[in-house]
């Protein structure tokens, strides 16, 4: 069966954009397909995260009680590359942004711990961050916390293990690790505005992590489409009322393009 229903991208981009432009309460639900197009690796993809670390140091019990694996985390940029707060938007982050602005968005709810939605310019009380967010670090002792690219400098500078200045704590980064219980206010609220949105977009996302990947099944429950753009199979592949097989970036721009000439707002 051909996996688009016989449509091709442009029909189903054109019909997407009337979705949004008719939609009263549209949620964003985003994955790190989102993000890997701004040079983030994905975790489980063929060459994602856990194939260049091991996914262990990312438990919370072995962060807070095994000093090595925390100075391995702290050592990422230099071992994998991978630096939190050099990383810049992409063209999907930035259609998800425009919505906003044009007053078609209700809020985003995300996976993912990079704040590119904020830095793309979506307000800080429109994004709900289910695994925290890593251009922060927080210290367990007295919950102070700092920006991770100050935090970076000090490592950059030699310090293995980076401490609270306060307290002298141990630093770990703003997300939710292996283990580690989600937020409960932003988990509480994902839920509520998944229940009462009429359209649910996922991009980027294979809703294989749990709780999150229950968001658009909230949405689903309750009587809203459902819109997939991702590359790989989901979850929820049959319920979609669109399912596009393709990156974000492209396929959110053209939606974007489209809603904007029909509210007129060229």
């Amino acid at each position: 069966m051909d996996e688009t229903g016989g449509k091709t991208h442009e029909e189903l981009i054109d019909e997407l954009a009337d979705l949004i432009v008719q939609s009263q309460r549209l949620v964003v639900f985003t994955g790190a397909g989102i993000s890997t197009e701004s040079g983030l690796p994905d975790f489980r993809g063929p060459d994602g995260l856990w194939t260049k670390v091991d996914p262990d140091d990312f438990t919370y019990q072995k962060f807070i009680s095994d000093p090595e694996a925390r100075k391995r985390l702290w050592q990422m940029q230099k071992t994998v590359g991978l630096a939190w707060s050099g990383v810049q938007p992409n063209p999907a982050h930035h259609a998800v942004a425009e919505l906003e602005k044009l007053g078609k968005l209700d809020c985003v709810i995300t996976q993912n711990v990079d704040g590119l939605h904020q830095k793309a310019g979506n307000s800080e009380d429109r994004v709900i961050q289910l695994h925290g967010n890593m251009q922060w670090a927080k210290c367990l002792t007295c919950g102070q916390r700092y920006r991770y690219e100050e935090v970076e400098k000090w490592v950059a500078s030699g310090v293995e293990e980076p401490e609270c200045v306060q307290c002298g704590g141990i630093l770990k980064p703003d997300a939710v690790f292996f283990g580690e219980p989600m937020p409960v206010q932003e988990t509480m609220e994902a839920e509520k505005r998944s229940r009462m949105c009429d359209l649910c977009i996922v991009v980027g996302s294979s809703l294989v992590v749990y709780p999150a990947a229950l968001m658009p099944q909230y949405a689903l429950n309750s009587g809203a489409k459902i819109v997939i753009i991702n590359e790989g199979e989901t979850g929820l592949d049959h319920a979609a009322h669109i399912r596009i097989w393709a990156k974000a970036g492209e396929i959110m721009s053209d939606v974007l393009q489209r809603v904007k000439k029909r509210l007129g707002a060229d």
